[in-house]
């Protein structure tokens, strides 16, 4: 497969699962300029945008996870390079030394998270559920395979940046910024209208719609809070969270001598994309530099009662076990009917919060324990979303 010398280290070749998505084709883009080569893609569908990418990466394994009726064009054009199934994409993360970057949305992504940890790769992950849902399994898998577990999102990779050199003892807190998203500054009277188009207008970031409206309730952040946890062994009562509209500082982490850093930069994935994949080096890219002259940037603290996901976030971490897992697919069919507009923005919280309080929470042994709860979860919130309909 053949490495790339990138400064003093070897860089893996790469292994895009969701190529399709927002950070799948970032991270193409990042690869193409660097260098870097792509031995497999995976997507969910087979879909014209994957057939690009595979006549662009003529030599790549195709993995189709649901080809539907794009199965025989892509058989036709690209014969034993293509893979069908979910089976696929699992085998795809375990190619050796590799580095697979899991920008798979949704629960579906866990899997391949263990299947690249299990096989010793690296694993750039982009995929919120696999720590949300799985967290305590893919610590196991981490440990038992002897790979490495790598941040995408710009709040963990700015963490872990901030981390280089600095023992874990000296940590103090970590402090997670928020955007804030559109509804910023608004109270419950006036979310109560609140319409799609409007929990989809970001002021900052471009991303997918679950993720953008997950950004309005503050869910995401829970996420990040409790990935986390997970991702640098902090407990809940020392990771915060302050809302920063201006999306300029990705995150903090204070020490215990009070000393405090920080990972400044304009909202652009591919920044922490190209460091998850050349770490411990830089790369050069043309990125148009950081002029801090004339920057204003503010900071509050999150509205929690206007905003009650970020708690239930906490909430969930704190239980532990499968509450994360409920807590993520709760949310996932909540948002779907927010945007099919079957319900209203202030029912996801409520949801959520309810379909929480009705799991018997336990810690997974497996995956099945984990899509278990993840089950059952979304059959009490299909039914909270019908009450509301």
């Amino acid at each position: 497969m053949g490495d790339l010398r990138v400064g003093r280290h070897t860089l893996n070749p790469l292994v895009i699962l969701g190529a399709t998505g927002s950070i799948g084709s970032q991270t193409i883009e990042v690869a193409s300029r660097i260098g870097a080569p792509v031995v497999a893609v995976a997507a969910n569908r087979a879909s014209d945008e994957l057939h690009a990418i595979a006549l662009a990466h003529p030599d790549a394994m195709i993995c189709v996870a649901e080809p539907g009726e794009g199965r025989d064009r892509f058989e036709s054009d690209f014969g034993d390079r293509v893979h069908f199934g979910p089976g696929a994409v699992t085998q795809a993360a375990a190619i050796p030394n590799t580095t697979v970057v899991n920008g798979v949305v949704g629960a579906a992504g866990l899997r391949s998270t263990l299947s690249a940890l299990y096989a010793g790769n690296r694993l750039a992950l982009a995929n919120k559920e696999s720590l949300v849902a799985g967290g305590s399994l893919v610590r196991e898998a981490l440990d038992a395979g002897g790979g490495e577990l790598v941040p995408v999102d710009s709040e963990h990779s700015a963490i872990w940046q901030c981390l280089v050199g600095e023992e874990h003892s000296s940590i103090e807190r970590l402090i997670l910024t928020a955007s804030g998203g559109p509804f910023l500054g608004m109270d419950r009277d006036g979310l109560r209208s609140a319409s799609v188009s409007q929990a989809l207008d970001h002021p900052t970031w471009a991303m997918g719609p679950r993720i953008t409206t997950d950004s309005a309730t503050l869910m995401n952040k829970a996420f990040e809070v409790i990935e986390a946890h997970y991702l640098f062994d902090i407990a809940y009562d020392d990771i915060d969270v302050v809302i920063h509209p201006q999306s300029i500082v990705h995150s903090f982490v204070e020490f215990i001598d009070g000393v405090v850093k920080a990972e400044f930069g304009f909202p652009d994935m591919r920044k922490p994309i190209q460091y998850a994949i050349t770490e411990p080096d830089r790369v050069a890219a043309n990125h148009g530099g950081f002029d801090i002259a004339g920057t204003t940037m503010s900071f509050e603290d999150p509205d929690t009662e206007t905003f009650p996901c970020l708690g239930l976030g906490y909430e969930a971490g704190r239980i532990g076990g499968t509450a994360t897992a409920v807590l993520n697919a709760a949310d996932e069919v909540a948002v779907d009917a927010f945007l099919g507009e079957r319900i209203r923005f202030l029912d996801i919280p409520e949801i959520v919060a309810t379909v929480l309080e009705r799991h018997d929470a336990s810690l997974p042994r497996d995956i099945e324990d984990v899509a278990a709860a993840d089950a059952e979860a979304r059959a009490y919130a299909v039914e909270e979303c019908a009450l509301r309909s």
